[in-house]
This record gives C-alpha cells, sequence and structure tokens, in this order.
C-alpha cells in the first residue's frame, strides 16, 4: 500500500478543475512548470510574472535529512505547534562517517550520535512525523522509491530534493525555516520561476549515461545559469531515459542553481512505479497524463514559452568529466584526458567512488556489476580504492541477491553504509595527508575544494558510475578506457538492467511510523547536551542595530555555504547552535590577507578568527556585515550559515549575487541580504570602514544604501538592492520568520 494515497487521490482529482482555471487566467498553452505550481497554489490563481512575483503554494509533502532535521525541528518545537500539518519524515544518512566498511561504520555511528538519533525519533513520534532509520538509506533514494508521485510538490531540508523530479515531481531543496512553515500549516513563499527548457532527441548508447546529460548541461548553465529557473525536460529523447536515469539528472540540477528540475510523465515512471509497489499510483497518473507533461502547442513551438532553451543529442553524447573544485567544469572524456596533463592535474587516482543520493539506482548498480565482471573475468582489479555506497537498504539488498555487489568486490570494491558518507565530507581517509596532491572521482555531484575530505589538495572530479570503474581499474586519469585497453584488456561499454526482474527487496525495518497521539511524548534532548541546544528567539530588529557596524569579513571569490558553516567534524553540532557557530565563515578567503578563518577585530587591531570577532563585536554591542562576491551562498541548503552570523550579531550580507535558498535563508532569520547596485562597488570596502544602512526606508523594490566611513575620515555611499516583499519584511521587523509563526500560534 503506497504512503498517504488518500492525499495522492484528493491532489489529482483536484488537478483538472485547477490546470482549467490556470488556462482562463493566462489564455494560453501551458508548460508542466506551470501546471505543476498552480495545481499547488495557496488561493486563486493569477497571472503571476515570472522572476517577479512572489507566490504562495501548498507542497504535499516535506522531507528532512538528520543533519538539517535537528535545527527545522528545534524551530518547529519553539512553535508551538501540536503536530504537523502535513505528511512528514526525517531520514539518518548524514551522520555516518565512512572509514572502514558498512558494517563497523554502522556500529560506530550508532554509538557516536545516539543522542541524535534519539532525539530525532522521539520528535518525529510526538508530532506526527515518519521516522527513517540510521541505514535504511539515502533521503533522496528513500524518498524515490517511497513518496515522490509525478504532479506532485514537496519541499526538503537538502538542495537536492529535485531528485524526486525524475518521478515528475516539483520538489525543491529549502531551509528548516521554509520547512517549519508548511509543517506549521502554513502556505509557502517562492518567487514565481522561469522556465528553462531543456530539449532531448536521440538516445544514449555505449558509455554515456544520463549523468553525463546533466553534466554537459552543467558546463552550458555553470553553476548559476539556472538560478530562479525551474528546468522542465522535454523531447522525444525523455522517454528513452529511466525514471532513476531522470533523478539523476534532476538531483545534480542543483548544481546549476536551478530551483527544481522535472521530467513529464511516461511509462518509464509508471514502470518504475509499479517495481516499487505503487502501481495504483502509476494508474492515477495515467488518468490524468494530459496534465503531467507541457501542452502540444508548447513542444511544437518552444521558444515561445520557454524563457531560455538547450538541446541535447544524447546519440552525440560523450561521457563527461566535470572538475576539479567546480562542478560546471565539464570536459567530454576525449578532452578531458589531455586536460589532466595540461593542467598538471595528478594523474595517478587514489580513490573512486560510486553510489551516493545522486547515483546508487538498481540500474547505475547494475551496469558497474556488469563492468567489473568483465574485468574479472579478464584478470583486471581495480587499481585505485574503489568504493560503493548503496543509496537504500531496498537497493543494497536487492544488488546483494542479484550478486552486483559480489562482482563488484571481486576487483576490489569495499562497500559503504546506505548513507551519504563521501558525498558531504563524512569521510575518514588513511591514505592521503593534508598538503598531498592527490585526485579522486565520484558520480556524486559535488566536488567543491574539501568537499569530500576536507583536504584543499583534492582534485575531485565527478562523472557516471561507469566512468568512475572505468578510471578505477585504469588507475591514471590520462588513459581513455573507452578506446584503450587497459593491460591489454578492452572494456566493454555495459547494458545494465532497468528494473529487478525478480522485484525489489523491502526494507522492511528501517520505518518507524509516528504515534496517532504524541501529545503525552517527550522529546529527549539533555540537559548537558553539547549536540543539541533548545533555541531561543531571535531579538526583533532596530533601526539603531544598523548604525556604525565593523566589516567583518569581505569574502574573496568563491563562497559557498560549505565555507560559510562547514559540514564533516561539524556535523555533530548541528543541533547546537552556539557550539557550531564557531565554524561560522571560517572557511571562506579573507580578501584583505588571502587568507582563511583570520580577520582583523578593529576593536584591537589584531587578527583573529572569524567567529571570535564576531563574539567579540557581539560583546562589545556592535553589529556586523559580510561581504561577498558572486553567487553567494551556492550549495547546500544548510540553514545553518544564515543561522550562525544571526546568533553572532550579524545584520547584514552585501553581494554581488545571492544563491536562492540562501538569500531566502537568510531572510527567515531575520537577516539584511543585499546585493549591489554596481558590482564594482564591492571594491569600495576597506577592512576597518564601519558602515550605516537606513533600514527605516527598506520597503518593496526601494533600493538602500549604505553609508561607509573609511579609517582615514572619508565617506561614501554605496547603492543596495534587495527582494524583500511585504511579508519578508515583516520577518525582518519581527526579528526571523519563526517569530511571526509562534506569535500567530498564540493567539
Amino acid at each position: 500500500m503506497p504512503f498517504d494515497l488518500s492525499m495522492i487521490r484528493r491532489v489529482y482529482a483536484e488537478y483538472p478543475s485547477k490546470i482549467a482555471a490556470a488556462r482562463k487566467i493566462l489564455n494560453c498553452p501551458l508548460t508542466l512548470t506551470e501546471k505543476v505550481l498552480y495545481a499547488h497554489l495557496d488561493g486563486a490563481p493569477s497571472a503571476f510574472g515570472r522572476g517577479k512575483s512572489y507566490v504562495d503554494f501548498r507542497p504535499d509533502r516535506v522531507a528532512m535529512q538528520d543533519a538539517t532535521a535537528q535545527m527545522a525541528l528545534l524551530q518547529f518545537m519553539s512553535a508551538g505547534i501540536p503536530t504537523v500539518a502535513v505528511p512528514s519524515t526525517v531520514h539518518c544518512d548524514h551522520l555516518i562517517r565512512a572509514e572502514t566498511g558498512a558494517k563497523s561504520d554502522m556500529e560506530r555511528s550508532l554509538v557516536e550520535n545516539d543522542e541524535v538519533f534519539a532525539f530525532l525519533a522521539s520528535v518525529s513520534k510526538k508530532y506526527g512525523i515518519g521516522f527513517w532509520k540510521p541505514g535504511a538509506g539515502i533521503i533522496h533514494q528513500v524518498v524515490l522509491e517511497n513518496y515522490a508521485f509525478p504532479g506532485g510538490m514537496m519541499i526538503g531540508t537538502d538542495s537536492h530534493t529535485p531528485n524526486a523530479g525524475g518521478l515528475g515531481m516539483v520538489a525543491i531543496g529549502v531551509g528548516g525555516a521554509d520547512a517549519v512553515d508548511v509543517m506549521s500549516g502554513m502556505p509557502w513563499e517562492l518567487q514565481f520561476p522561469k522556465v528553462i527548457g531543456v530539449k532531448l532527441r536521440g538516445k544514449l548508447s555505449g558509455w554515456t549515461s544520463p549523468k553525463d546529460v546533466i553534466l554537459k548541461l552543467a558546463g552550458v548553465l555553470t553553476v548559476k545559469g539556472g538560478t530562479g529557473a525551474i528546468v522542465e525536460y522535454f523531447g522525444d529523447g525523455c522517454a528513452t531515459l529511466s525514471a532513476t536515469g531522470k533523478g539523476t539528472i534532476c538531483n545534480m540540477g542543483a548544481e546549476i542553481g536551478a530551483t527544481t528540475s522535472i521530467f513529464p510523465y511516461d511509462e518509464s515512471m509508471g514502470r518504475y512505479l509499479g517495481s516499487t509497489d505503487r502501481a495504483e499510483i502509476a494508474t492515477l497518473a495515467s488518468e490524468i497524463a494530459e496534465h503531467l507533461r507541457a501542452d502540444d502547442a508548447v513542444l511544437a513551438n518552444p521558444e515561445l514559452y520557454y524563457d531560455r532553451i538547450v538541446e541535447i543529442d544524447l546519440s552525440a553524447l560523450e561521457p563527461h568529466i566535470n572538475g576539479p573544485f567546480t562542478p560546471d567544469r565539464a570536459l567530454p572524456i576525449s578532452d578531458f584526458v589531455k586536460a589532466v596533463k595540461e593542467n598538471g592535474w595528478p594523474q595517478e587516482l587514489r580513490v573512486a567512488l560510486i553510489g551516493s543520493c545522486t547515483n546508487s539506482s538498481y540500474e547505475d548498480m547494475s551496469r558497474v556489476a556488469e563492468i567489473a565482471a568483465h574485468a574479472s573475468e579478464h584478470g583486471l582489479k581495480t587499481k585505485s580504492e574503489f568504493t560503493i555506497t548503496p543509496g537504500s537498504e531496498q537497493v543494497r539488498a536487492t544488488i546483494e541477491r542479484d550478486g552486483f555487489l559480489a562482482k563488484m568486490e571481486a576487483v576490489g570494491g569495499m562497500v559503504l553504509a546506505n548513507a551519504c558518507g563521501p558525498c558531504i565530507g563524512q569521510w575518514k581517509r588513511h591514505d592521503v595527508k593534508k598538503g598531498d596532491k592527490n585526485s579522486i572521482i565520484t558520480s556524486f555531484n559535488r566536488n567543491f575544494t574539501g568537499r569530500n575530505d576536507g583536504i584543499a589538495e583534492t582534485h575531485a572530479f565527478v562523472a557516471s558510475p561507469e566512468t568512475v570503474i572505468g578510471f578505477a581499474l585504469a588507475g591514471d586519469l590520462t588513459v581513455n578506457f573507452t578506446e584503450e585497453p587497459i593491460n591489454g584488456v578492452m572494456l566493454v561499454p555495459p547494458m545494465g538492467e532497468e528494473l529487478p526482474a525478480g522485484g525489489f527487496v523491502p526494507d522492511s525495518d528501517g520505518f518507524v511510523p509516528p504515534a496517532e497521539d504524541g501529545s503525552g511524548l517527550e522529546v529527549i534532548i539533555k540537559d548537558d547536551s553539547e549536540r543539541l541546544e533548545k533555541l531561543e528567539p531571535f531579538m526583533p530588529n532596530s533601526e539603531e542595530q544598523f548604525v556604525d557596524m565593523p566589516l567583518l569579513i569581505k569574502a574573496k571569490g568563491k563562497c559557498t555555504t560549505d565555507h560559510i558553516s562547514a559540514a564533516g567534524p561539524w556535523l555533530r553540532y548541528r543541533g547546537h547552535l552556539t557550539n557550531i557557530s564557531n565554524n561560522m565563515l571560517i572557511g571562506a578567503i579573507n580578501y584583505a590577507n588571502d587568507k582563511a578563518n583570520s580577520v582583523k577585530n578593529t576593536l584591537t587591531g589584531e587578527y583573529a578568527e572569524v567567529p571570535v570577532v564576531a563574539r567579540a563585536y557581539q560583546a562589545a554591542g556592535l553589529g556586523w556585515i559580510v561581504v561577498g562576491d558572486e553567487n553567494y551562498g551556492e550549495g547546500s541548503s544548510r540553514e545553518h550559515a544564515a543561522m550562525e552570523p544571526r546568533h553572532l550579531g550579524g545584520k547584514a550580507v552585501i553581494v554581488k549575487s545571492f544563491a536562492r535558498i540562501h538569500e531566502t535563508n537568510l531572510k527567515k532569520q531575520g537577516m539584511l541580504p543585499l546585493t549591489f547596485e554596481n558590482p564594482s562597488d564591492y571594491d569600495k570596502f576597506r577592512e576597518d570602514d564601519r558602515i550605516s544602512i537606513n533600514v527605516k526606508d527598506l520597503a518593496p523594490g526601494k533600493p538602500l544604501t549604505a553609508t561607509l566611513w573609511h579609517d582615514d575620515g572619508s565617506m561614501e555611499n554605496i547603492p543596495l538592492k534587495h527582494t524583500f516583499n511585504e511579508n519578508q519584511i515583516g520577518w525582518f521587523a519581527a526579528g526571523s520568520a519563526l517569530n511571526l509563526i509562534a506569535a500567530k500560534g498564540m493567539e
């Protein structure tokens, strides 16, 4: 029996009338994106301006992973609401460190994280939230297997929530405060997105896989090319891809900054739903199939209805490798093997890693196992370390039953826990030390500096699982294994199996349902905990707090949420705002000295760690600001990157441009995110400056001015832009969005 079938029936029953109402207002053919969004409006439809109008939606469900769920649920608890208003789940996948293998890593994690897992289990049981235990799998794979449905809308506290687009769902990564809104029964606000159409034609063959589609697209659109837009795939090529292959493409759409990505409903989705014991949903979706794809007129003249169109010929697509240090440096394998030598990247491959939420499907694993079996038959083993991360216990058990794991282990593979592990920095390597220049290749999604192992010298490359094992067998990134033999053996392109002929082996132990009535249950938080801390509300903002503020740091170059709030060992403090704030901006490079975690305390004239200086300003009663570069806050959805500056006295963040989720997170926490009207004004900020911003003038569409007083006595005004609407200004005035929710709960 599928989860939440009655809710899905209701959503589908309302689709025809809601789409008809939207057509009447818009009076034009509709994209798939518009259909799903208009079907989930809170209130009557209107002709919303793409990239302009702020719109309230009613998502069907919420999903949270353990690292972000801690803060989200601490916020939900403080709002005083007895139970969640929409179906919601928690998935324990981020806190399991990869080191020696699945069994020992899981045993260690259950001891190390017992306190956090007990909190998440108890808070879930009390407030009506489904709980997936450690080992059940990675959030996005478990959601695809159990909860995603065509035409649905969900939000998730992880940036790769768009994975569910592989089943035709608008699934959007958000911060925990957004999740609290929806779980509290409030509408969720989003700026109505633009729509980028990606036309797929032809059919993949040989060594090329669905992963190569998004690797290619990342090279075209770059890490911010999808910002403010939903990527909608269309064209005859879509139907040639499996549902899980589509999920891979949508998953990594986060790397181009897209709000989410989506595919039209087709038979491959129906097959996957049937294979995962949800045939009833496939039947329901087929009955409204016309509403789960773009209109024929859109497909006939896409240039009239999409804000931008990119075409990809699947038949001509080569395997791609992206990196190092950024997921949008895309090279076809024929060029990549040359670029390794030309750029002086370490050609010896130290570690090859497959799996993760992006590429751990049955189909992915079947193709890798096929390559491994061929290699083993010809006496080959991997020359690099080779790890396998199954995406869920359902996938792991199924590929063990079908012999895939044994084939991969036969060539040197080591199976890790069903968790994120190395993909998010939860990886304890023993083969390198800091300063050791080395190369790894993964089938994951991100490869920012230090992302996987905390080592800045690690050159991380992203590719398909097939490409990863090919290089693992070669052990050398300059060997094009698709054309060159390895030890005299030519590898053969795999065929793979889309779905298991014997069906999936279900995970009968991973899910814990909530209590029917949790009102009498207690949430487990130890009084002396170093990992969990009940939240105190932020104080309301006032004009005098934005006067005479020192510059804490002017961040130079790329500043992702990993730079602002590092993961890795800091994951243990994700539920303790005071403790995790000790990592605030420690990875950002200070423009004044080209150093990380070294900024000037203008009260003493001495340099110190960023959080230390922030606390010194806070103790002196001074708010402070951060200045940043382009696409500030790209990467993970972690709201800690917004909560930590607010907790330590930050008032404003002024940048050339923001990543979408981070800008929203800053607003939700009562911070002031601003962008330069003239990007060159970034250069005018000096480390000894004092800055004032007249927040009295904060109004929708009205620019603000920052006044800079330099230490030489000179002064200049900097014009600034913002994207606040009236509702968001209410968050700012109250001190946070949560303060408003809590106030309404007390009315």
